[in-house]
């Protein structure tokens, strides 16, 4: 299921979690919370009187008209039960009233069951994490599973861009929530450095680089072949234009144009092993590794394990010859390997040349095999845009028709693109946005916009532009990660950077208003809440969203989907601004209730800044 909102109000919430019976994904490590409990007991109630488990166990938030915390949702069980919506409802909070010591009372209107959930329960519960400042976080198990996630992939024949920035922050955000969810995770990248269009960059760079390197003109490593990569394409379009205007056609002219015969008899060089390419090719690339990590760097992703296709493309063509003799693929008569998925719903597709060179999908199987080689994995996670979701799928079908049973465990995370009011970018006409000028635009977007709400009184220049880079990439990062993958995004600067809203600043300037609260507190905040606690409405809301982190973990881990934490820290943030307008923290003269809402404040507190950190974002103390 992906039915991910842009926002997300806590009934959505409920909705889903309801109908992914959301009960099981308590950890044998992780205590049940209430809707688990209360999903054990209806199940019990059922079969004590109708003698059957229901099919269907539906919760949500009780409407804030009627009485109760959660609402059991009896019409889907009817056709099952065969009896009246209000006499099953009576029944099942009866049983529930009797057998839950955590349900105070219950009532039933028009065939919904609305359940009151002690206030002792939410005590105990508050009691229990109000110090944990790893509430919600699981760590592996000894026998968790182990996750592969792949993600960034690069060419090395230009410099990371904003599509690279959405891939990286995916991936990374998914890996960190996946180990959040108890398992092992392993981050890797394959790195796309081999092929005619790295070839183009070295061509040009020998043509019109003048031994140019990064130290002689101060350009990142990535960004100057990148700059090759352009020149190469403006200088192939000048000698096609040429050709044609001496009567070639479009299509010969693209095939004869010299600099374009160069670069496929540099490519052919590489692949002989001549030294002299060689060397070029692994100097310019180092160029271009350096470039990257200091993006990845900025941008605050790692790898466990760099890939290279210069390596990896020898792969799979040994699983092609296995696969030949058990059947699984065919030979054409001009000697390629080729498997027919027609039934399936698919089509043919090439797996091996006529003259034995592998494909792309050829690297992909032996890739995946070898990494599950590698490491000690049971599942992989391949985070690639969306116009290679027919890729992918063959891939999985063919590796499950090799026979290895991991192959249903193999996930596209599939995105969309990231557009700009101005159009698509493309790389070969220079059009693209640097993913480095970005995350120096998004600082400085964040600069102008603080200086103009006036909010940096006292603050030394360092500590400003510490600020403004932690505003700007969390703008940045919660904009793209706030988004369902699957959807396509406009993406707006100014836009993310707004301190009002569903955004990144948004959510930190909350995050800091409450550390402003904690350290107000001069007074000794670690005692328990008394059992006979009384909370005032907007702290029971507040405690209840708390109380869904655990699980939105759990459901994002299960849907690859940081949208689902980043939606649930923005309600979050939502439900505690609306405590804070509505009642007193520090300045109320009961001490018990004053040393609860500050601690309260800090659990808030604590969640934010794990959520944020599955997302990769950094939280300021000050703002």
């Amino acid at each position: 299921m992906s039915a991910v909102y842009n926002t997300m109000p806590l009934e959505i919430f409920y909705f889903i979690f309801a109908h992914l019976n959301y009960w099981k994904y308590a950890k044998k490590h992780r205590k049940m919370n209430i809707e688990q409990i209360l999903a054990s007991k209806v199940n019990e109630a059922v079969k004590k009187h109708y003698e059957v488990e229901p099919e269907n166990i539906e919760f949500q938030p009780t409407r804030k008209d009627f009485e109760g915390d959660i609402t059991l949702v009896v019409f889907p069980m009817l056709k099952q039960l065969r009896t009246s919506p209000a006499q099953l409802a009576e029944k099942i909070g009866k049983y529930l009233e009797d057998e839950v010591e955590e349900v105070a009372s219950f009532n039933v209107i028009q065939g919904f069951l609305n359940i009151v959930i002690s206030d002792q329960y939410y005590i105990n519960f508050f009691n229990d994490v109000k110090d944990r400042e790893d509430f919600g976080i699981l760590l592996p198990q000894s026998d968790a599973s182990g996750i592969m996630v792949e993600y960034s992939s690069p060419n090395t024949n230009k410099p990371l861009h904003l599509g690279h920035i959405r891939n990286n922050l995916l991936g990374y955000s998914v890996s960190e929530i996946l180990k959040a969810a108890g398992n092992e995770v392993y981050k890797v990248q394959v790195i796309n450095d081999r092929g005619i269009h790295i070839c183009k960059s070295m061509v040009a760079w020998q043509k019109f680089g003048n031994e140019e390197t990064p130290q002689s003109t101060g350009l990142k490593g990535d960004k100057l072949v990148g700059n090759y990569y352009v020149k190469f394409d403006q200088e192939y379009k000048k000698e096609i234009a040429q050709l044609k205007e001496e009567g070639k056609s479009e299509e010969e002219a693209k095939a004869q144009a010299p600099i374009f015969v160069e670069a496929q008899e540099m490519l052919r060089k590489w692949e002989a092993n001549d030294l002299e390419v060689v060397k070029l090719w692994s100097t310019m690339n180092q160029w271009v590794y350096d470039g990257f990590e200091k993006t990845y760097d900025a941008l605050g992703v790692d790898f466990d394990k760099n890939y290279y296709e210069s390596e990896t493309y020898i792969l799979g063509k040994d699983n092609i010859q296995k696969g030949l003799e058990d059947g699984v693929f065919y030979k054409k008569d001009d000697g390629s390997v080729w498997i027919d998925l027609s039934d399936e719903g698919l089509d043919e597709k090439i797996v091996l040349r006529s003259d034995g060179t592998a494909v792309y999908m050829t690297q992909d199987i032996g890739t995946a095999i070898q990494r599950f080689a590698d490491f000690d994995i049971n599942q992989m996670v391949y985070t690639v845009g969306n116009e290679q979701e027919y890729h992918f799928k063959v891939l999985f079908l063919i590796l499950k028709k090799l026979g290895y049973d991991w192959a249903d465990a193999l996930y596209h995370l599939s995105y969309g693109m990231v557009d700009l009011p101005s159009g698509k970018m493309k790389s070969r006409e220079g059009t693209v946005v640097d993913a480095d000028d970005l995350i120096r635009e998004m600082a400085e977007t964040a600069k102008n916009i603080s200086e103009e709400l006036g909010k940096l009184d006292g603050y030394s220049e360092t500590e400003k532009e510490e600020l403004y880079r932690i505003i700007g990439l969390g703008a940045l990062k919660y904009y793209i990660l706030k988004v369902d993958p699957k959807k396509r995004i406009l993406f707006n600067p100014e836009e993310s950077v707004d301190f009002q809203g569903n955004t990144g600043p948004f959510i930190q300037y909350t995050y800091a208003r409450i550390q402003s609260i904690l350290r107000k507190a001069e007074f000794d905040t670690s005692a328990e809440l008394s059992k006979e606690f009384s909370f005032h409405e907007k702290e029971k809301e507040l405690i209840k969203q708390v109380q869904l982190f655990p699980e939105t973990i759990a459901l994002a881990a299960e849907n690859h989907s940081p949208a689902l934490i980043a939606n649930y820290t923005y309600e979050l943030v939502k439900s505690f601004n609306s405590f804070y307008q509505n009642v007193q923290i520090l300045g109320i003269d009961d001490e018990a209730e004053k040393v609860f809402r500050v601690q309260l404040s800090g659990l808030v507190a604590n969640v934010i800044k794990s959520g944020f950190k599955l997302l990769g974002i950094e939280v300021p103390e000050r703002m």
